[in-house]
């Protein structure tokens, strides 16, 4: 029972962050970021907001920057949306999971193509 309540609010955090980050905060800096989910602790006091970006380098650092600054206006807003008990305490994580995903796609075409490692072993 406990999990589901986690899950209802982990839920609730994904889709009000996403809205703020979407209509609410206006910093250029951000540039196209996808809140990929959200991790809350069993006492609901902490989310750990786990975001995507299509920038690299030195934007990515500058958008996770914009979180930051914009993490005590995203709790305030989530507070007054949210009517919980407590507002939880937000920390933004990179989400790479869609980059090594990829990744591993990528390896995987090229161990498939012609002449590609898979093939050099059969020929051996």
């Amino acid at each position: 029972m406990a999990g589901s309540r986690r899950e209802k609010v982990s839920d609730l955090i994904q889709a009000e962050v996403a809205r703020l980050l979407q209509q609410e905060v206006h910093d250029a800096r951000l540039g196209f970021v996808t809140v990929t989910g959200v991790t809350v602790s069993p006492d609901l006091r902490h989310a750990r907001v786990h975001v995507s970006t299509l920038a690299e380098g030195e934007a990515r650092a500058a958008a996770l920057s914009a979180l930051k600054a914009a993490r005590g206006f995203v709790r305030r807003r989530l507070g007054q949306e949210l009517r919980l008990r407590y507002t939880p305490d937000i920390e933004f994580r990179l989400d790479t999971s869609l980059e090594q995903g990829a990744r591993i796609e990528r390896l995987i075409e090229d161990l498939r193509a012609p002449g590609g490692p898979a093939d050099e072993a059969d020929e051996e």
